[in-house]
């Protein structure tokens, strides 16, 4: 039987630079280790012990400062400030590595980075991604909101199906060897003006919203974490184990 042990990281307010590096260590230690198993595997004949067999799994939660990024199907000009903007706005910019178009990640905002060895559970990328999206559906149900899916579009609505669609929770990820590193970003007392400053994932008439907005007061972001990890622990059949 794979290992679904999964390790919680929780590491605050950080750099977007700074989080982008760890991730990749994680995601390339994950990616090496995988591959010397299956090198000894192949050795051995398959006769490696589950011990040897076993690749770690993550769940890295965090905030950033205020931050622009752009995935590699992004176009640049969905940006809306220059540099001098940037500046003004105390804000940051990366092109980075994920998938998808550019989105702002910022303070109040769950920011949260699974970095999973997929053959531990499922390899069906479609299938990782609905599942992410169904935890933050099922979070949001635990708060009375009714949440959903916009068809063609990866993230979470609420209204999809009506001109007051909007969305409150954006997804991109990198899958490699069926390692996935970065993640969804989940606003929850977000300061929306912010995504006035681009075309929020390309889509220039859809709305953007956060929970606090919803509900009409601010929301204790740590309960909404718990909640969530809860639910992507169930949805995956996760045991989820301490981490720093």
């Amino acid at each position: 039987m794979k290992n679904k042990q999964v390790i919680v990281q929780d590491w605050g307010l950080i750099d977007y630079q700074q989080a982008w590096g760890k991730q990749g260590v994680l995601f390339d230690a994950t990616v090496k280790l995988k591959t010397e198993i299956r090198n000894r595997q192949a050795v051995l004949a398959g006769e490696a012990d589950e011990e040897e067999t076993s690749t770690p799994n993550y769940l890295v939660f965090c905030e950033h400062p205020h931050v622009y990024t752009l995935g590699k199907s992004g176009k640049p000009e969905h940006l809306l400030l220059d540099e001098q903007g940037l500046k003004d706005k105390n804000a940051t910019y990366y092109a980075i590595n994920r998938g998808g178009d550019i989105t702002y990640h910022g303070p109040g905002q769950i920011v949260c980075y699974p970095i999973l060895d997929l053959d531990n559970f499922f390899t069906d990328i479609h299938l990782y991604l609905r599942t992410l999206e169904e935890a933050v559906i099922l979070t949001l149900a635990d708060y009375g909101l009714k949440a959903g899916r916009y068809p063609g579009y990866t993230g979470v609505w609420f209204d999809a199906d009506n001109d007051n669609a909007r969305k409150i929770c954006a997804m991109g990820v990198r899958c490699s060897r069926w390692v996935t590193m970065h993640g969804l970003a989940f606003n929850i007392n977000t300061d929306l003006d912010y995504f006035k400053n681009i075309i929020p994932c390309g889509i220039d008439d859809k709305a953007v919203t956060s929970m606090d907005k919803e509900l009409g007061r601010p929301v204790d972001i740590n309960e909404v974490k718990k909640i969530l990890i809860h639910h992507i622990s169930v949805l995956f059949n996760m045991e989820i184990v301490g981490g720093e």
